[in-house]
């Protein structure tokens, strides 16, 4: 018979049985930080702050003496069953972010079996995703041909280590590498080696409190061995802890293999020509796209941005870069027939007909949306209730309807005012979820109008995700665009307007492309008020892309450590400032003798300066555009005080070579100025880009001339460096961490010196395109001396082809063929094949990941392919904002399919330019046979 009270103390027993597990979690990283910085640890968990930076877990550092590092920690008690995505992030003492790791969060989960009370050590490293660690990405490299795998390595602990007591297991660590391995070598495991392998490359031999130099090594069922290449590892286990651990998993990085380099080719959606598109490439046209690329040996496809551009309804929407939302796919690359299995056969006549009517030289865009649009609402209405009573657009929808609904909302507004621009739409210029509701309720009168955007969006969806999975089990990699902007009539910013500064404009600085600068038109970001739910929008938008592509392209780069900032009346792009920057001061400047403000800040219109611009019409243009303010010094009336008040009046002008004139001139005196005063501030200005050529500056006096000369530079080029850094590794890892693509920067144009070691820092690549070199000085880029975290091309779609600028540059075609290609006769007038094949070659042969083609330069190897003139085959002119998005290949992809001598030339300077295996250039043979 039991003791009085042994029931009681049985149920007190079952009761603590049943209770979940409690573990306790320490985290731990090296890293330095400077004064006034601290780590947190943010995750996915409510413990980690559901990364929320404010609500995240605060560490604490210590100096290890053995590693001479300062080395993080934190403790957090979890329960049974905890797993969570979790980084590491640098804050201020406001929890601001200063600087976030690169790469995907890190996923933990709590391994089955560990006893109550047990004690679990995660040892990491500070991401900075170096080059290995780009080729690992998971999604990038998940094709039948190359996989990345963590491999798993466990040790007992040493008895120093390990936890004492006998109710706890035995403690073990667990080192974690990731590991890119080939089809067929799935079944390599990976070990410590106990003798050296490689001179000066020491192994483990023994595992005390710190580890001895080691290396990993890969062996397969056959005996052969790859080992890791350059300096061995180091790894100190902490010994500040007063709990011995039960558990150690290292998070030991990457696997330090033979880098491996692939080739693409470019070509933008709407520039595909197949026998089954009607009007434009469409997307299940790039499954004929993936197969010319395997056929040729190339491993990726490079596309412009795919999303819905539909914001004024005619052809200024075929730019793809001004997107009405960045969720939603563009309507033009629809496939019609694709949309039902039973098509009527009216429809299949019409759809025939149109596909003969619109198989033209280029896009017609207008004609293709209208027809496109036309055919799709008649499958709506035979197709809709089957549609929408299916499980898989019930899962799309509910997946995807934060931004479908209103996205359809602003799709059926814009149709009803015959505007997008949502300022107009009266009680509905402004955003709610209460107006958002009554808008899509199924109820309404209009829903057939709401559901039929569903309807459309739900079949790109099909039509793109079919494309991408064709891509990926074919070993290709889809790699899509991210544009820097969004249009000001936008869905996003008629959502989310306070993510935006709306009465701005983002552009470039002059450069290769145009002196002038450019003006895209877009807002700029307030990425003050993105922060502060750890960039939602931004991640949102990179986790959608991801469904699709398994790289992608960052337009415009520059923008996310700094944009050219235009106020929103400007045409041109000239008269910018970067945000952020430091501005010149009132008080910097009079301290250096600079005082006359108005003077440098104002237009510079005198007498002789209209004199200059207008002959003898001078003083009918003064009384017109100008009051004279003083004797012989003149200020614009305030109807055209601005770029766009001057446009709008000289486009009333019958002569347009007139208007062309007197605006050009006008333009001209407007930016005659020295500084540009803040318009949030007066005591702060910023100095005009190329401020030395105008009238302003020329007649100032040599110590305002050398003062100012000396601000501008300090202004452009070296002030705001650090700065910029900062702002660029507080924005870029939050995208590169939002999905697991392949991120690319394109990096062209005004580039700051901080740029390249952030890219490096980050495991991002770079672009170099041969006519615009990174390197001053250099007419040309040497493409055999390309870093390997680069994407290496001879043309892209913002400049001419290979052909064209070949044909139209004399002067440079003769020194680059002299010069860089070392031939000393003169060069033929056309590229024929014979050069677009050294060109091609010399990129192929070039260190950089990625040597991506455009179709078009693929295509000037076979002269069959260059009948068209080279100037027709430019995709973009970015001198002109209204310029028409037209190009479409002349060839079909079946052709090109069939072309066994074009297919042949590919594949051959593929595969002697030693892209799609892995290179051994780095000074030895890693593999051997033990």
């Amino acid at each position: 018979m039991d003791a009085p009270g042994m029931d009681s103390s049985r149920a007190i027993d079952r009761e603590r049985a049943a209770e979940p597990r409690r573990v306790s979690l320490r985290f731990r990283i090296p890293y330095f930080t400077q004064w006034g910085q601290n780590l947190i640890v943010t995750g996915s968990h409510s413990s980690l702050g559901s990364w929320n930076l404010h609500q995240g877990l605060a560490m604490v550092p210590h100096h290890d003496e053995e590693l001479g590092e300062l080395v993080w920690t934190a403790q957090l008690a979890v329960r049974e069953g905890f797993q969570a995505r979790y980084s590491y992030c640098v804050v201020d003492d406001k929890r601001n972010a200063v600087r976030r790791e690169a790469g995907i969060p890190r996923s933990f989960v709590l391994p089955d079996g560990i006893p109550n009370g047990s004690i679990v050590d995660l040892y990491d490293l500070w991401q900075r995703v170096c080059c290995h660690a780009v080729l690992s990405v998971t999604q990038f490299l998940e094709t039948p041909s190359l996989v990345a795998l963590v491999r798993r390595l466990v040790l007992p602990l040493p008895a120093a280590m390990a936890p004492s007591s006998s109710k706890i297991v035995k403690g073990f660590m667990l080192l974690e590498v990731r590991v890119l391995l080939e089809a067929g070598t799935m079944n390599q495991h990976l070990s410590l080696r106990e003798r050296a392998i490689q001179a000066g490359m020491a192994a483990v031999q023994s595992i005390n409190k710190t580890f001895p130099t080691y290396i990993y090594f890969l062996k397969d069922l056959r005996g052969e061995v790859t080992c890791e290449l350059g300096d061995g590892r180091k790894l100190s286990l902490d010994s500040t802890w007063r709990k011995p651990s039960s558990l150690i998993i290292v998070s030991d990085g990457h696997f330090k293999g033979d880098l491996w380099r692939g080739a693409g080719l470019a070509i933008p959606v709407f520039s595909i020509r197949t026998h089954a598109d009607v009007g434009a490439g469409e997307f299940l046209d790039l499954k004929l796209l993936v197969d010319l690329a395997v056929k040729s040996g190339l491993r990726l496809l490079q596309l412009l941005p795919v999303n819905d551009t539909s914001v004024h309804g005619m052809w200024w929407d075929s730019y793809p870069y001004s997107s009405l939302s960045v969720f939603a796919l563009h309507p033009l690359y629809l496939s019609l027939e694709a949309m039902t299995e039973r098509l009527p056969q009216e429809l299949q006549d019409e759809i025939s007909q149109a596909r003969k009517k619109l198989d033209l030289k280029d896009v017609d865009y207008e004609g293709t949306m209208k027809t496109k649009l036309s055919i799709a609402k008649k499958i709506f209405h035979i197709e809709k209730e089957a549609a929408f009573n299916s499980s898989k657009f019930k899962t799309y929808f509910d997946e995807n309807k934060h931004w479908l609904e209103p996205f359809a909302a602003f799709c059926f507004l814009r149709d009803l005012f015959g505007t997008a621009d949502h300022s107009q739409w009266g009680r509905f210029s402004t955003f709610s979820p209460e107006k958002l509701e009554k808008l899509v309720s199924p109820s309404s009168d209009h829903y057939n109008l709401i559901s039929f955007t569903y309807f459309l969006q739900y079949h790109l969806h099909s039509q793109l995700t079919e494309a991408s999975e064709y891509a990926r089990n074919n070993g290709v990699v889809l790699k899509g665009d991210l544009p820097i902007g969004v249009d000001r009539n936008s869905v996003d910013t008629w959502v989310f307007p306070t993510l935006f500064r709306m009465n701005t404009s983002t552009g470039a600085p002059p450069d290769y492309f145009d002196k002038n600068g450019q003006n895209w038109g877009f807002p700029t970001y307030n990425w003050e008020e993105m922060s502060k739910d750890n960039f939602a929008w931004w991640r949102a938008r990179l986790t959608q892309m991801s469904k699709y592509f398994t790289a992608y392209r960052i337009d415009h780069i520059l923008g996310f450590f700094r944009i050219w900032e235009l106020p929103a009346h400007a045409v041109t792009g000239l008269t910018g400032k970067f945000r952020p920057s430091l501005p010149l001061t009132q008080e910097e400047l009079e301290a250096q003798g600079i005082w006359d403000f108005n003077r440098l800040s104002e237009p510079y219109v005198r007498c002789h300066t209209l004199q200059a611009k207008f002959g003898d019409a001078w003083s009918e243009i003064a009384s017109k555009y100008f009051d004279e303010y003083e004797h012989l010094c003149y200020k614009f009336k305030k109807e055209y005080d601005t770029e766009r008040k001057i446009l709008g009046a000289v486009s009333q002008l019958e002569d347009s070579k007139k208007q062309e004139q007197i605006k050009g001139a006008l333009f001209d005196l407007l930016r005659d100025v020295v500084l540009m005063r803040d318009p949030e501030d007066s005591r702060k200005f910023y100095p005009r880009f190329g401020m030395e050529d105008t009238s302003n500056f020329k007649e100032l006096d040599e110590h305002s001339k050398n003062v100012l000369q000396r601000l501008y530079y300090d202004y452009f080029y070296h002030r705001q460096e650090g700065l910029w850094r900062e702002n660029a590794l507080k924005t870029l890892p939050v995208l590169m961490s939002s999905s697991e693509m392949l991120t690319c920067g394109e990096d062209l144009g005004m580039v700051p010196a901080c740029v390249a070691p952030v890219l490096n820092e980050l495991g991002l690549l770079g672009l170099r395109i041969q006519r615009m070199p990174s390197t001053p000085g250099q007419e040309f880029g040497n493409p055999l001396e390309y870093e390997y975290m680069t994407v290496c091309a001879p043309s892209c779609h913002d400049c001419s082809t290979m052909r064209a600028w070949w044909e139209d540059d004399e002067g440079r075609r003769i020194r680059f063929y002299k010069d860089y290609l070392g031939m000393s006769e003169s060069p033929p007038a056309q590229c024929v094949p014979d050069v677009a094949r050294v060109i091609i070659e010399q990129h192929m042969k070039s260190p950089s990941m990625w040597a991506i083609f455009p179709l078009q330069d693929l295509l000037a190897l076979k002269e069959e392919y260059t009948g068209r003139p080279a100037n027709e085959e430019t995709i973009n002119d970015p001198t002109n904002p209204k310029h028409y998005w037209r190009f479409r290949t002349l060839t079909h992809v079946e052709t090109l399919l069939e072309d066994r001598e074009l297919i042949f030339s590919i594949k051959n300077l593929v595969e002697s330019g030693g892209r799609g295996t892995k290179s051994l250039e780095n000074g030895f043979e890693s593999k051997m046979k033990l």
